[in-house]
């Protein structure tokens, strides 16, 4: 399995939507339950500010190399290990030989 190995700008946010079921009952009665045991995947916007052409090009050749298909290991900067897949990408050419790549990291649950 892949890594990613480059280091992000440290306004990395994070979103975490819970994988609830629900069940709705007459009269508004409602079950709700964690859909498994990995129901909290977290989604990160990461960003790679000002970065020279080769870093740039080194980042997205290994973003396209993934597919949006592969997933890959990546240390969150929490420390936190985990698997992603990156689904979309972004790539700004602020001025000579300096880019702004911003990404979002979806986690996924396998072995």
């Amino acid at each position: 399995m892949a890594t990613f190995t480059y280091t992000p700008d440290w306004d990395a946010s994070v979103e975490v939507t819970p994988v609830v079921r629900t069940a709705k009952f007459g009269d508004g009665y409602e079950q709700r339950l964690g859909a498994g045991i990995n129901n909290l995947p977290k989604m990160w916007d990461v960003r790679f500010t000002l970065r020279t052409d080769a870093e740039t090009t080194a980042i997205i050749t290994f973003l396209e190399s993934q597919g949006g298909v592969l997933s890959f290991d990546w240390v969150d900067v929490n420390g936190i290990a985990g698997k992603y897949v990156c689904r979309s990408w972004n790539r700004v050419k602020n001025r000579y030989n300096l880019n702004t790549v911003t990404c979002k990291f979806e986690q996924v649950f396998e072995p």
